[in-house]
């Protein structure tokens, strides 16, 4: 009985296995950065305020800006939170009539600070 010597490895198999598996990785990726794949979160009870630092930051109507209650421009505010820690959570809270520059102006120097934890207060619709 002769048996026959392997002149080449057949490869088309493997390619055919590595592209599903591609595909497999990079369709699940996707969905996953996207937050298309709906995942019901689980529930936590509220924390107590002392246990939760914040600043809070308030536009009103008038588009004019606070901090903590406190009535403050944008450049003082810059200056106001500039020694708070990074990690204390910032909570926005802007009346719905505003401009939408007034928002975005407050939005993007907390964020050119370096804060992290940035929360829009809305109501619930319901």
């Amino acid at each position: 009985m002769d048996e026959k010597e392997f002149d080449y490895l057949n490869v088309i198999p493997l390619v055919d296995i590595m592209l599903v598996l591609l595909t497999i990785v990079l369709t699940t990726s996707t969905f996953i950065a996207s937050g298309v794949i709906p995942v019901d979160l689980p529930k936590a009870g509220n924390p107590s305020a002392g246990s939760m630092k914040s600043q809070v930051i308030d536009i009103d109507r008038e588009g004019q800006v606070f901090l903590n209650a406190a009535a403050v421009s944008l450049p003082d505010l810059g200056d106001a939170i500039r020694g708070v820690d990074r990690s204390t959570a910032v909570l926005i809270r802007a009346d719905r009539t505003i401009a939408l520059q007034s928002f975005v102006d407050v939005l993007d120097l907390v964020k050119t600070l370096g804060f992290t934890k940035v929360h829009l207060q809305t109501e619930s619709s319901v």
